[in-house]
């Protein structure tokens, strides 16, 4: 459907006078302002509730930052699960508020590493069921609501993770515990698997579980640079139990960099067939039919843009070399594995799932895999994930198992239930 210009609410001057007095008022006012609603109103709800003192403040707040996070869009696409899908031009999409891309157009993708194979895999969102697509010269970006930010911790740091002192690659003093294959023996210019995506139940609605790739340089000090795409399931950031695709990039080790999807200026989308943080469908089904998506982080040899590339190859969009320090030059690191928030709820370990849900004993059909595991040389070269290393954090809670094959290449299963018996 066509979109039309959101129309923002005008207070009148009585009600500004009212406020005022019931700052020196025993009693405290409120007031109710009713706006106008349009079916591209990058500001979410029809109406909106103003409170003296801090509740004005928190509100005006999120007013400023719908506006930031929402652009103008030339279509919006009401998805089956409740998601916005706006059509965004994309030079007016978050990446382009930095003032170096005045004037520019995102990128052609550059060439593939060398020993590259398309993925026979589709990927499909909840949004396109509808059956709509956003037009040639958009691209799709998944509306932040009122309510998206009033679920978040902090409005200062919505869309990014927990800022973490002193990262370790051992999580056991932060709150997140992972279980993940990686190699750290040569520099590294890309990776690639392939992950089946699941909907694994979360403990606490402040946790999240995900799985995904992640491309390292720097120390694990406060200098750490990351890059990181997969499936994730986060109540606080989305609202709901489904797994959605997300990126993620940070320079500081979490600290006041980097972001999720497009909840700064950072990633530069280049199609316009998928949403970062829309739902994924369909999803696996234990001891049923598996479903998973192939991943593919390259740095372009030419430009120092790192890319990514989604299910049989689609080009997502990149991330511009300006962002990093270490990262501009090369990884020192790949990570592939799941990552869960652990808060500890009522004193004891959550329950949130990793996975599946289950250990990686269970095997096929039943745990949660990485298959054809796979980096990128320094001649560009898409060569196997050799030295590959296993870890879990916590392995009574999430385990992880692999080996090799010749359909698979390197692989491993990994994940957990969470709080149990050997997990307390």
């Amino acid at each position: 459907m066509a979109s039309v210009r959101s129309s923002f609410s005008f207070v009148p001057l009585l009600l500004l006078f009212m406020l005022a007095a019931s700052s020196t008022s025993a009693t405290a006012a409120s007031a109710t302002i009713p706006r106008s609603r349009s079916a591209n109103d990058a500001t979410g709800n029809a109406t909106a509730k103003l409170r003296p003192g801090k509740e004005l403040l928190r509100y005006k707040r999120i007013r400023a930052l719908l506006k930031k996070l929402n652009k103008p869009s030339v279509k919006t696409i009401q998805s089956p699960d409740g998601d916005l899908i706006d059509c965004v031009p994309c030079n007016l999409q978050p990446a382009f508020d930095h003032p170096m891309f005045k004037g520019q157009k995102p990128l052609d993708p550059p060439e593939r590493p060398k020993n590259f194979t398309v993925a026979d895999d589709v990927v499909m969102q909840a949004w396109h069921a509808t059956g709509e697509e956003c037009p040639e010269g958009t691209v799709p970006i998944r509306r932040t609501t009122e309510k998206d930010l009033l679920r978040a911790s902090s409005l200062r740091r919505y869309g990014r993770k927990p800022a973490r002192r002193g990262v370790r690659r051992d999580s056991t003093s932060n709150g997140h515990e992972h279980a993940v294959g990686y190699v750290n023996s040569e520099q590294y210019y890309g990776a690639k698997a392939s992950v089946n995506v699941w909907s694994p139940r979360i403990g606490d609605p402040s946790e999240f579980s995900l799985s995904q790739i992640w491309v390292i340089s720097g120390s694990f000090g406060n200098d750490l640079n990351t890059i990181e795409a997969g499936w994730q399931v986060s109540p606080e950031l989305y609202g709901d139990s489904n797994p959605r695709f997300f990126t993620y990039w940070t320079t500081d080790a979490y600290q006041e960099t980097g972001c999720y999807n497009h909840n700064c200026r950072g990633f530069v989308q280049t199609t316009n067939k998928i949403a970062i943080g829309a739902a994924i469908t369909p999803k696996s089904v234990y001891n049923g039919r598996q479903f998973d998506i192939t991943l593919m982080i390259w740095k372009d040899p030419k430009h120092g843009h790192w890319w990514l590339e989604m299910g049989s190859g689609l080009v997502i969009g990149y991330w511009p070399s300006y962002l990093f320090t270490h990262l501009a030059r090369h990884a020192n690191m790949v990570q592939f594995g799941g990552e869960v928030v652990n808060t500890r709820p009522s004193g004891s370990h959550t329950a949130t799932q990793m996975g599946s849900g289950h250990f990686p004993n269970e095997g096929f059909d039943r745990a949660a895999y990485f298959r054809n595991l796979q980096v990128v040389d320094w001649d560009n070269n898409l060569i196997p994930a050799a030295n590959l290393k296993l870890l879990a954090d916590h392995p009574g809670c999430y385990g992880i198992q692999g080996g090799s094959n010749a359909y698979w290449g390197s692989y491993f299963y990994y994940g957990g239930p969470g709080r149990n018996v050997r997990c307390p």
